[in-house]
C-alpha cells in the first residue's frame, strides 16, 4: 500500500509515519459535523467495515492519561483497559486534558504523535486485519496501516478491551 495524499495538509501522525518509512495510505473525506459519531462516519463514508475502523479514546488510569484504540463497531471496557495497564480504576478523561496532552481536538485524536507519548492499549481485534484505519489527527481524515506497525510506534499492549456496543 503506497502512501497517498501526503501532500494534503500533513499532520503530526503522518509525519511520524513518513519518517518512520512506515508504508500508509490515508483517507480523506468531508467531515459532517452533524455526525453522531466521527468513526462510524468515517467507515461509513469509506466503505468500510466498522470492525476494522478504530476510535481513539483517552481514560485516566489511576491518575495517568491511557490510550485505548478500540473499534468503532463498540465501546470500550473501561475495567479492561485498567487491567490491561496493571491499573485499578479508570475513567474518561477530561476533554480539555485530552486536547492539551495530545495536541489533537476530539474527533480528530490519532494515537501516532501526540504531544506526549501515553500508555497504549490496542483491542487485540485489530490483528484480525492485515490492515486497519485510526484518525490521522484530523476529523475526516484516516490512516490506513499494518497493526503491527501501530503496535510498534506506540509501544503499545495488545489486549481485549472492547465491547460489542
Amino acid at each position: 500500500m503506497a502512501a497517498k495524499n501526503r501532500q494534503t495538509s500533513g499532520t503530526p501522525a503522518t509525519a511520524l509515519l513518513s519518517k518512520e518509512g512506515v508504508e500508509f495510505t490515508v483517507h480523506t473525506y468531508d467531515h459532517d459535523p452533524a455526525a453522531a459519531s466521527y468513526g462510524r462516519e468515517a467507515a461509513d463514508v469509506l466503505g468500510v467495515e466498522p470492525e476494522r475502523v478504530f476510535k481513539t479514546l483517552v481514560a485516566e488510569v489511576d491518575g495517568t492519561l491511557t490510550v485505548a484504540v478500540v473499534p468503532v463497531s463498540g465501546s470500550l471496557d473501561l475495567k479492561a483497559l485498567a487491567t490491561a495497564v496493571g491499573g485499578k480504576k479508570a475513567a474518561m478523561a477530561d476533554p480539555a486534558a485530552v486536547t492539551r496532552t495530545t495536541g489533537y481536538v476530539l474527533g480528530g485524536v490519532s494515537p501516532l504523535g501526540q504531544r506526549k507519548l501515553l500508555p497504549t492499549v490496542i483491542d487485540e481485534t485489530a490483528q484480525l486485519f492485515d490492515t486497519m484505519f485510526c484518525s490521522a489527527g484530523k476529523r475526516g481524515m484516516e490512516i490506513e496501516l499494518a497493526p503491527d506497525e501501530l503496535v510498534r510506534l506506540t509501544g503499545a499492549v495488545v489486549a481485549e478491551i472492547g465491547r460489542d456496543a
